[in-house]
């Protein structure tokens, strides 16, 4: 049985190593670790197997708009989320994505965005953010995989614009 649970603090090397082996490459791991020391404000998931964390995603601060006299709107971002290799494709990333989606639901987050795979997201609710005239804070993103899910459409009105990540993201870069 799976469990989905916040992160705790023994689960740090654990989820190094996840994401690590996910993404074949350390920058995630990194940008996980960075954001963890400098921003109070995370929501860290693992998903358990007989104590043992197959998967994570990780939502932190995000903002859209805020040029000019328009105040942002602040909500959050998903980015990473990892499954072990061996454990993927077999709905633990999906476990992941709703409880998160649930829990920044009950906790009154407006919005969630991500860049990621425009045939995965869809189907927890993601749509397209231009169609929101909502962009990437990096250009070269193509439009399709930029994505959101709006959680509260009245905090939403009139939001547009640039959405950003927190700077760790452009540290990974």
């Amino acid at each position: 049985m799976i469990i989905i649970r916040e992160e705790h603090p023994e689960d740090v090397e654990a989820i190094r190593r996840v994401n690590d082996a996910a993404f074949r490459q350390p920058a995630e791991a990194e940008v996980v670790d960075r954001l963890r020391e400098n921003c109070p404000d995370l929501l860290s998931l693992v998903a358990v197997h007989r104590d043992e964390v197959l998967g994570h995603i990780l939502f932190s601060p995000a903002s859209i708009g805020g040029e000019g006299a328009t105040p942002a709107v602040m909500g959050m971002g998903l980015a990473p989320m990892a499954v072990l290799p061996g454990w993927q494709g077999q709905g633990i990333g999906s476990l992941l994505i709703h409880n998160g989606i649930k829990m920044l639901r009950e906790r009154g987050c407006p919005f969630i965005i991500v860049l990621g795979y425009p045939e995965y997201y869809p189907r927890f609710g993601f749509e397209r953010a231009s169609r929101y005239d909502i962009h990437s804070q990096w250009p070269e993103v193509p439009d399709e995989a930029f994505m959101i899910l709006i959680l509260n459409k009245t905090a939403m009105v009139g939001a547009s614009g640039i959405a950003s990540y927190r700077k760790e993201f452009d540290e990974a870069v």
